[in-house]
């Protein structure tokens, strides 16, 4: 064992999907004054399917624990600004 690394890939600890977003949380380790210390973080997808091709794609946003309640203030403020502020915009975007 010691300070050797794992060639197994590593799984997420959980998922939650909706639609075509997914968000995994991860176990990881990192050494602290001579110590392993494991701490957790997020990963946010999106994925899609461009009309003229048959890939697949996705994007991913690796978060801190720290960042993710400033992600959903940030959210739900870009959420408030597009519900409330809609003047003269399509209905159907």
């Amino acid at each position: 064992m010691g300070n050797q690394k794992s060639s197994v890939p590593k799984r997420p600890v959980k998922k939650f999907k909706s639609g075509n977003l997914e968000v995994a949380i991860w176990l990881n380790e990192r050494e602290v004054n001579g110590n392993i210390v494991g701490f957790k973080t997020i990963s946010l997808s999106r994925s899609w399917k461009k009309s003229d091709d048959d890939v697949w794609r996705s994007d991913v946003v690796n978060l801190r624990r720290n960042d993710i309640q400033k992600g959903i203030l940030l959210l739900q403020k870009a959420q408030e600004e597009l519900l409330l502020n809609h003047e003269g915009e399509d209905e159907n975007e």
